[in-house]
């Protein structure tokens, strides 16, 4: 019995994985996500064709607004604008592609089969070079008029930032830069190694400290700010730094002050949502993409 492959297209790597329909998977891989169209096409053509005669569908998620199966605009990958590969792929294999955003997928993954399942109205925040959103309320996946619903990243924290996205919850709450500014300040010379950021603060070095708890309010008031919107009973953390229990704690207690101590009167208003990590934190959207393909071909047999 054929499987289904999975490919999630990151600004850094591209994660693919061969799955069957019950969530098992059987083999998943990653390749460095190329930033010139023409190899970025020829590395994902590789990558099916290894698995063609293995699946019988194919799913993929995405950055950018994704308008049906047309991926837009791209995010951190500009250059994924216009690129449709339900067109590239369904005709020649004859078996159902789906695309998805990345952070829906995110969501669908956790309410499949994660931390997020029988909740009707749920959120799920994806902590990566920018930040994911997904959003599920009265148990259907919200898209929104445009299909631009749960972008978090472009969400305005900072109005008096006004360089590029300097001031926006993308570059204020990436993970990516948090792990860097730590390991900036320990002088360290991995910058990108997530593991001696939190060592450092587990070990309770000062500035290593400040940085972190900065971060878990900046997260804190994304949750809030969702919350005062959309009033969802349980929120779930994801991406790679979500491994960490201190980082939700450290959210979960950043929380806590800020609608306890700052502001009380929130506190009194606003019934917090239940923040927990993610299950599947790096391979969610593998999961989500696929979940997202098997509901379009649940729909489309329906008809």
């Amino acid at each position: 019995m054929k499987d289904y492959l999975s490919i999630d297209i990151g600004g850094t790597m591209i994660k693919y994985a061969h799955i069957d329909s019950s969530g098992i998977m059987i083999e998943k891989g990653e390749i460095k996500t190329s930033k010139n169209k023409k190899e970025f096409l020829c590395d994902i053509d590789k990558i099916v064709q290894r698995y063609i005669n293995q699946i019988k569908g194919l799913a993929f998620c995405a950055p950018g607004k994704i308008e049906e199966t047309k991926i837009r605009f791209g995010g951190a990958l500009p250059f994924l604008d216009g690129i449709d590969f339900a067109h590239i792929y369904s005709g020649e294999s004859h078996f159902p592609v789906a695309i998805i955003n990345d952070g829906k997928a995110s969501v669908l993954a956790e309410s499949w089969l994660g931390s997020l399942q029988n909740e009707k109205n749920c959120a799920a925040i994806t902590l990566g070079t920018g930040i994911g959103g997904g959003i599920i309320l009265n148990g259907q996946l919200l898209e929104g008029v445009h299909f631009q619903a749960g972008e978090l990243s472009f969400m305005i924290c900072d109005y008096f930032q006004k360089k590029n996205m300097d001031g926006a919850m993308g570059s204020l709450g990436s993970a990516v830069k948090f792990v860097k500014t730590i390991n900036t300040r320990m002088n360290s010379s991995d910058l990108d190694n997530g593991r001696r950021a939190f060592n450092a603060v587990k070990s309770q070095i000062p500035e290593a400290v400040k940085v972190f708890e900065s971060y878990c309010k900046k997260i804190a008031v994304l949750v809030l700010n969702i919350q005062t919107v959309i009033d969802v009973s349980k929120v779930a953390i994801g991406g790679g730094i979500s491994a960490q229990p201190i980082l939700i704690e450290g959210i979960n207690k950043a929380y806590n002050q800020l609608v306890n101590v700052i502001n009380p009167l929130i506190g009194q208003t606003l019934t917090k949502p239940t923040i927990v990590a993610a299950k599947f934190k790096n391979d969610a959207n593998l999961y989500g993409a696929l979940y997202n393909l098997l509901l379009n071909i649940d729909k489309e047999s329906e008809y």
